[in-house]
């Protein structure tokens, strides 16, 4: 009998671990240091898989230029698609109205009050930006600092033409590549144990209370996706049978962790095994962490949206753009503060007088909806690296110049052998005199 996959083996571990939080919710409490140990595994991966692949990125090409004219494509594309993530989260936000008939009455905002003073300015993203100590953001695992220090430590190593240094990185990678191979041979243990701790906590009660909101925000999500992504990927003719089979292990990981961390580190892996360059996805993957989280986008526009009519807060059409105008630059930062989303959220709905309690009442659902965000973060990331990849015309043509040797060399070796056929029968075969073989043996080697 075949194994199942890794991608059936965690769907299996995603159903019995809602199963086992369901029906014994102590148990799937007492779960939850097995889920913290894979999600433990999987950041260890994530400071030396891109440090060291963005090192060989960068500093394998032979002009800077270059990479200066990705990170400016890589920004555009960002920046566009993002805002057509806020911009649909608005939308269907006023056509569903998941806040009427919700009350706020009730619900105690102490716990999340501090929450706004925590919103960072714009020059408290900067500073943070630029890291003081690498070994303390490898530490934290603040992946936008040990992205900021690599690129400028990979001009270095290009600059002084340090080969040693980049054997090395190069070598680093591929053990990365192994160790997460590894890694992922737990991923269904995690998946279900971090299943069955969520479940067993919040129950199954929690799909139904706030239930509106919960299914709003998948339906925006959806939006996005077949309205958005999808011609995206039309355009820039991305295989999407291909692409989708890449994608589907990072995007069940990103579902049923919550962690974008969690999907890192396979989403490297899927997308060049596709055919994006390393020195792409390397690039592309860990700056769309904080510059392109379009489902935490999204999220953000629709929570606060929430918010305001469940505290019956009309918003004019000026004051929802100019909130919207906000959270596009605030949500940058989302990966660099405690608690991501949450805070930008919190941060917002002071800035427009809304009522902090509506973020006490959203954590009730959070986890539900940080699944889908989640996941479309990733979703998101890996199309932008193929897209980037076909903008810059260099999309499968590792894998295409490997395969034209493959067949190259297996045409060279049947034509060898059918020759060596002729030559033993003494009967040289039609359109293949002898002085093919010199030439075919000479192919061969």
């Amino acid at each position: 009998m075949r194994k199942p996959g890794l991608t059936t083996q965690i769907f299996i571990g995603l159903v019995l671990g809602i199963l086992l939080g369901w029906l014994a919710p102590e148990a799937g409490k007492a779960a939850k240091p097995a889920a913290d140990v894979f999600l433990h595994l999987v950041k260890s991966i994530i400071a030396p898989l891109v440090f060291a692949t963005l090192v060989v990125g960068i500093a394998g090409h032979d002009n800077m230029k270059t990479v200066g004219r990705l990170g400016v494509k890589s920004l555009i594309y960002f920046e566009i698609v993002t805002t057509f993530a806020l911009a649909i989260g608005l939308l269907v936000a006023n056509l569903m109205q998941p806040g009427s008939g919700i009350t706020l009455g009730g619900v105690q905002a102490g716990e999340v009050g501090h929450l706004a003073s925590k919103q960072p300015s714009v020059g408290d993203i900067i500073v943070h930006t630029f890291p003081s100590s690498v070994v303390d953001s490898m530490a934290r695992g603040d992946v936008l600092q040990i992205v900021v220090f690599t690129v400028i430590f990979a001009a270095a190593v290009s600059a002084t033409k340090a080969e040693p240094i980049l054997k090395l990185c190069n070598s680093l990678a591929e053990v990365m590549f192994k160790y997460t191979s590894y890694v992922m041979m737990f991923a269904p243990f995690g998946v279900a144990a971090a299943m069955a701790a969520t479940v067993g906590e919040h129950g199954l009660t929690v799909l139904v209370s706030l239930g509106k909101l919960v299914g709003t925000l998948y339906l925006a999500l959806a939006i996005f996706v077949l309205a958005v992504l999808l011609p995206i990927a039309i355009m820039a003719r991305v295989p999407l049978k291909k692409f989708l089979g890449a994608v589907r292990e990072p995007f069940i990981l990103a579902f049923s962790t919550t962690s974008s961390e969690a999907a890192l580190p396979k989403a490297l892996i899927a997308m060049e095994s596709i055919g994006v360059p390393r020195n792409i996805v390397s690039f592309v993957l860990p700056v769309g962490y904080t510059f392109n989280l379009d489902g935490t986008t999204l999220y953000l526009s629709l929570a606060a949206t929430f918010v305001a009519q469940a505290a019956g807060v009309h918003m004019t059409l000026e004051q929802q753009l100019m909130m919207m105008l906000t959270l596009m630059l605030t949500s940058k930062g989302v990966a660099a503060v405690p608690r991501a989303s949450l805070v930008i959220l919190a941060g917002t709905l002071s800035s427009f007088n809304l009522p902090l309690a509506g973020v006490a009442l959203i954590l009730g659902v959070d986890t539900i909806m940080d699944m889908a965000r989640t996941s479309i973060n990733v979703l998101g990331n890996c199309l932008a690296s193929v897209v980037l990849a076909r903008w810059e015309g260099v999309f499968g043509k590792d894998t295409e110049a490997s395969n034209e040797a493959e067949q190259t060399e297996t045409n060279a070796i049947e034509q060898v052998e059918v020759l060596m056929e002729s030559a033993h029968t003494g009967s040289p075969t039609e359109g293949t005199p002898a002085s093919n073989l010199e030439s075919a043996g000479s192919n061969k080697s």
